[in-house]
């Protein structure tokens, strides 16, 4: 089933992940004394020490209306990061390359007008999206009228949308308009390679249509660090051209209540874009700006974060081995666990928290339906690392000892 209307969004069709999770759980106690929350992708890990100085540091700009587009100390943090954490030559221009956001969802979310209204096309404009989701992509879609299409992205395609089967629907390509790729990938921990990227926006650019590329977890790795969307497109003549990715300080520095994130890339989008955010989006106050800043001019919090990632990786390798089909991703914090023999997402999910009182969520509640009514997340659950060490391996023990 592929969404048609706003109508999907208000009638209860398409529903957040977490209210589907509350419905499904809703009246079953949990088999344990102590319940272990794997659900929410919220860092647990310790923030920035300095952000509440910097807050306070600011606190006369509470008194003033903070700059849309993010202020010059900000967009130029910003740029300054991109240059360290990527080989972009010519760096990224603060100006006319950053916009500021408050937090990357209503960026996902916005960047949906300007990509619409930018491409002419013959019936029903088309934004297409990986599937599993982020929920911003498709309230977008559809709040801009257009036709929300779902690219499956399974273990067959490397759990990132094919793209080579997309490149021979002419019909469709003719009327996308933004394509939305996560990379690393949530929940499957995919990172996109050079050739993928480039691959993708080339045939961006030979429809017309933007790639909004979800970067939100590339801080988050326990190999090599996940190749950049600017990074791949600075090589080429026409650099950010239909291109924008998006970040957020929300992962990065285990900030997720500060709602700071950016996008950066083609000028001319981001022209048109901060003129709409500037009529009806939401501004990201002057002192949050202030410590975002010094928060992307900062690393050694980001590092340590990421051993504790590391630590828990491990544990995931020790105490999962081969099991539900696992593989220690590439990025992010989420495990993506295959459940098929345990009657899928669902049925395993009831399970865990019945049985153990450890609440993951199933992977079906993180996509929809493609066009053969297939489900690309049934058979899976996803489990977001964002415990302590401790309690990821109690929880990962009680999963191995009741789904075996």
């Amino acid at each position: 089933m592929q969404s048609s209307s706003l109508s999907s969004l208000t009638s209860g069709a398409i529903l957040s992940p977490f209210t589907q999770l509350r419905r499904l759980l809703s009246g079953i106690e949990p088999g344990h004394a102590k319940p272990i929350e794997l659900t929410i992708g919220e860092p647990r890990e310790a923030m920035p020490d300095f952000i509440a100085a910097k807050l306070d540091e600011a606190a006369s700009l509470y008194g003033k209306y903070p700059p849309i587009r993010g202020s010059d100390e900000l967009r130029g943090a910003i740029s300054q990061w991109l240059s360290r954490r990527y080989v972009i030559p010519g760096g990224v221009d603060p100006a006319r390359e950053v916009l500021a956001l408050n937090g990357s969802r209503e960026g996902l979310f916005f960047a949906c007008l300007p990509a619409v209204g930018r491409k002419a096309v013959t019936g029903r404009p088309a934004i297409l999206m990986c599937n599993p989701y982020y929920s911003a992509y498709v309230a977008g879609a559809l709040g801009v009228g257009a036709e929300a299409v779902y690219l499956n992205a399974t273990a067959e395609t490397g759990f990132l949308p094919d793209l080579d089967t997309l490149a021979r629907d002419k019909d469709l390509l003719a009327r996308t308009c933004a394509l939305f790729i996560n990379s690393p990938a949530n929940p499957q921990g995919t990172v996109a390679s050079r050739g993928y990227i480039l691959k993708a926006l080339t045939l961006a650019r030979a429809h017309n249509f933007m790639l909004f590329l979800d970067e939100c977890y590339s801080e988050i790795y326990t190999g090599a660090a996940p190749v950049g969307g600017l990074e791949v497109a600075s090589g080429t003549p026409e650099r950010f051209a239909n291109l924008v990715v998006f970040n957020s300080l929300s992962k990065r520095s285990n900030l997720p209540g500060l709602r700071s994130g950016f996008c950066a890339g083609d000028a001319a989008f981001l022209e048109a874009f901060a003129e709409i955010r500037n009529m009806c989006a939401p501004t990201v106050p002057g002192p949050v700006q202030h410590a975002s800043a010094a928060a992307w001019g900062d690393e050694a919090h980001v590092e340590a974060a990421r051993a504790q990632y590391r630590e828990k990786f491990a544990i995931a390798d020790a105490v999962l081995g081969g099991r539900y089909g696992y593989k220690r991703p590439d990025g992010g914090f989420c495990l993506w666990l295959d459940m098929s023999q345990f009657g899928g997402g669902s049925d395993a999910t009831v399970t865990l928290w019945k049985r153990m009182g450890v609440k993951v969520i199933p992977g079906a509640f993180l996509a929809q339906n493609d066009g053969h009514g297939t489900n690309p997340g049934a058979n899976y659950v996803r489990v977001a690392l964002v415990q302590d060490a401790a309690a990821i391996r109690e929880a990962l023990e009680r999963t191995v000892s009741v789904l075996r």
